[in-house]
């Protein structure tokens, strides 16, 4: 899997799903929560703390030692990691020359005592690698086991803004739909993935299928404003993260006021492991049919109101002209192979 590919997936340790930074061994210019932030990090030029540079990551002091820093994060989602991003974004002067990535599966945590362990029970995912400041630094990872924390180490010292970790996330379903007439299986914590879509210009990529209600406008899939001639709608292609049959559908256009889509239909498909590519040539059923939307408001829908529940793999939200959606729920019951 490559770069474009993985850089697709799920943030295996962002704070939108309950990723954490529960320890390093030094933290004294920015704190080590930073890390796993979900928004890009920002740099305001005259902000200064008692410390010195406020700085929107996590960043030790100079190192007057031998060795080297490091950060421990628990994975909002136990799961297999493609790739990371060590992004050192507004980190110049400051940034570390090189990092390593360490990971360990403990569902039930990591004891202070192994924090700074050498060799087993850690796993080396990422060699000691260069780094670039201020920017991106994508690593492929092999390994494909699942985890549940990661060790970052930093050489000698310094800055990064954040760590992100694109993967796919281990689902027990038997936990999870263990006497539930109905999951969401479009929910990312539950292995649903956003594929594409025929315009992300605003809000956040993978918003639509985050935990809870949007906090704001930006939390969401929001299009621009379309003024091709003949265009006659947007859509969103979002991989369930098991196979479904649908009972019913939650269209939310929280916080979309004066830019909500007029109306909305979702379709859906059986094509496990398909492609995008795959997908828009595929056979598309139609679960809801275009229907018209309110603004602000949770629009839910079942029973006769759906037209196919499947089993499907994949469904296809369709907003009509353009506009914004905060979430969409996608609520079924596992499809047995």
């Amino acid at each position: 899997m490559k770069r474009d590919e993985f850089i697709n997936l799920a943030d295996l340790a962002s704070a939108r799903v309950g990723g954490r930074a529960i320890a390093a061994n030094d933290d004294f210019f920015a704190p080590k929560s930073n890390l796993v932030k979900a928004e890009p990090a920002v740099f305001i030029l005259d902000k200064y703390t008692t410390r010195g540079k406020w700085m929107d990551g996590w960043e030790s002091r100079r190192r007057r030692v031998p060795g080297h820093d490091w950060c421990i994060v628990a994975l909002g989602m136990r799961g297999i990691v493609h790739g990371v991003n060590v992004d050192t974004s507004h980190f110049t002067g400051n940034f570390p020359s090189h990092c390593s990535i360490e990971a360990i599966d403990a569902p039930k945590g990591v004891k202070p005592s192994i924090y700074e362990s050498e060799g087993a029970p850690w796993t080396t995912i990422l060699a000691k690698s260069a780094l670039r400041g201020n920017g991106d630094n994508f690593f492929e990872i092999g390994d494909r086991r699942p985890w549940t924390h990661l060790r970052l180490s930093i050489y000698p010292d310094g800055g990064v803004a954040r760590l992100r970790v694109y993967g796919e996330a281990e689902v027990d379903w038997k936990r999870i739909a263990s006497g539930k007439p109905a999951v969401d299986l479009a929910l990312v914590t539950n292995g649903g993935l956003f594929m594409g879509a025929s315009d992300t210009h605003y809000g956040t990529r993978g918003a639509l299928l985050m935990p809870g209600r949007a906090k704001n406008m930006g939390d969401g899939w929001e299009t621009k404003r379309n003024r091709t001639p003949g265009h006659t709608h947007d859509w969103a292609i979002v991989r369930l993260g098991h196979p479904g049959r649908i009972s019913k559908i939650e269209i939310d256009t929280n916080h979309y006021k004066g830019n909500y889509p007029d109306r909305a239909s979702l379709e859906g498909c059986f094509a496990p492991n398909a492609t995008l590519d795959a997908l828009q040539a595929a056979s598309w059923a139609t679960m809801l049919p275009e229907t018209k939307l309110s603004a602000n408001k949770r629009h839910f829908f079942s029973g006769r109101q759906l037209r196919a529940s499947g089993p499907f793999s994949h469904v296809r939200l369709n907003m009509f002209p353009d506009g914004g959606i905060s979430r969409l729920r996608v609520y079924g019951t596992l499809a047995r192979d």
